[in-house]
């Protein structure tokens, strides 16, 4: 089965008509991107979008054949000419089936919100999975599904579909994931690239023709990855969208409760109302004994409080304590976070404050932090397959 993506963009295309943001500003060549339409086999047509049919001319494909044109969502705007050789568009209710004369089979999904997604089912039965902009599978919990050999969905907007479908073994390694509907909330050029790699998706340009179940190798997930960056940097919430397409996530808050500390509470109850639902979340500077155990991918937030913690533990904070024993007791404790690192199996995304590049701190306790922060955030980096520094809110490739 080949998939032909007419378009990746959203449904009023990228750049938007009239708007001035920066992306939209951007969004120039290959990163234009015409409303999403997909075109199967040269026999169906996954929403007519304008200008589908003269993309389809540019990327070499005819739609003479199209024997079934189905529409996802609701289709805003003026309305479109049907041309002669097209049959009506119409949608399927959800659940029912349908088969066309070229042998393909086709079943509605039920979505989460308006829309209707279709599983497309080859002759050769290779599977494909298409959802509408900000839609999600409905109903996936308590079934087990066939992996799909590709899903097209909107990866950036609803993450959480790829995490439903990888809860029920609908989306697997060798699920091949990419990400249309793409809207000027989503970064530009690189950026892109790098945050649907983390959950194993990828974009491709319009006009692009894919094979659907041949073999090719998916994006690599870092297994670790350490994300430092300064006070307010985004590198909280960057380290959170590296594990929006997981089923289950465990996040470990090392800064733990402060009782009466009304500003430190609003803060917590912020982190947690952006994190999904299902995520489970641990208060705890036991890190070695989480890394050590089998288990859904750990989000750590962050080193330098656990680093605080240690050095409480360690008496590290007074200038006798310190040379009578403090400094071997810490040296020891981040040598056994750095090992735990090293031997774990589990996926590993840790949160660091960048250290080292404003003012010299003006106590020799301040001073003594910042230097055992980072050589913990540079122990820490050398065990992890990615490193992330993120400024004004982007993340540049340190390493991986």
């Amino acid at each position: 089965m080949e998939l032909t993506l007419l378009g990746t963009g959203a449904p009023e295309g990228l750049p938007r008509p009239d708007c001035p943001c920066a992306v939209c500003a951007s969004a120039r060549g290959t990163g234009a991107r015409a409303a999403t339409a997909l075109l199967v086999d040269d026999a169906l047509l996954l929403d007519l979008t304008p200008g589908a049919l003269f993309a389809a001319a540019r990327a070499g494909r005819s739609v003479t054949a199209v024997r079934q044109v189905l529409l996802t969502h609701p289709h805003d705007g003026p309305a479109m000419e049907l041309p002669a050789s097209l049959p009506p568009a119409g949608r399927v209710p959800d659940g029912q089936e349908l088969t066309l004369i070229s042998g393909h089979r086709i079943r509605a999904v039920a979505m989460d919100a308006p829309g209707t997604g279709y599983e497309v089912t080859s002759p050769a039965g290779e599977r494909l999975l298409y959802l509408p902009p900000g839609g999600a599978p409905a109903g996936l919990a308590d079934r087990a599904a066939d992996p799909y050999d590709m899903v097209v969905c909107d990866v950036v907007g609803r993450p959480d579909a790829v995490a439903r479908l990888r809860a029920v073994g609908a989306v697997t390694a060798a699920t091949e994931v990419i990400a249309v509907h793409l809207d000027h909330d989503a970064p530009p050029g690189d950026q892109l690239d790098l945050r649907l790699a983390a959950g194993g998706a990828r974009a491709v340009p319009d006009g692009t023709t894919l094979p659907v179940g041949e073999y090719r190798a998916v994006p690599e997930v870092p297994r670790r990855t350490l994300v430092t960056g300064g006070a307010r940097s985004g590198k909280s919430l960057e380290a959170e969208r590296r594990l929006e397409t997981f089923p289950e996530v465990v996040y470990v808050a090392t800064g733990g409760r402060r009782e009466g500390d009304a500003e430190w509470a609003a803060r917590i109850g912020l982190h947690r109302e952006r994190r999904p639902a299902v995520w489970r979340t641990e208060e705890t500077c036991e890190l070695v004994e989480l890394l050590e155990a089998d288990g859904p991918p750990l989000l750590i937030d962050c080193l330098s409080l656990w680093l605080t913690d240690a050095m409480d533990r360690s008496d590290a904070w007074d200038e006798a304590l310190w040379a009578g024993g403090g400094r071997d007791r810490l040296r020891a404790r981040v040598a056994g976070l750095v090992g735990a690192v090293r031997g774990t199996r589990r996926t590993v995304v840790a949160v660091t404050n960048e250290t080292g590049s404003g003012v010299v701190p003006a106590t020799p306790s301040g001073r003594r932090f910042r230097d055992e922060l980072g050589r913990l955030n540079a122990a820490f980096a050398a065990e992890c397959e990615q490193v992330l520094l993120v400024v004004a809110g982007l993340p540049v490739v340190l390493r991986g």
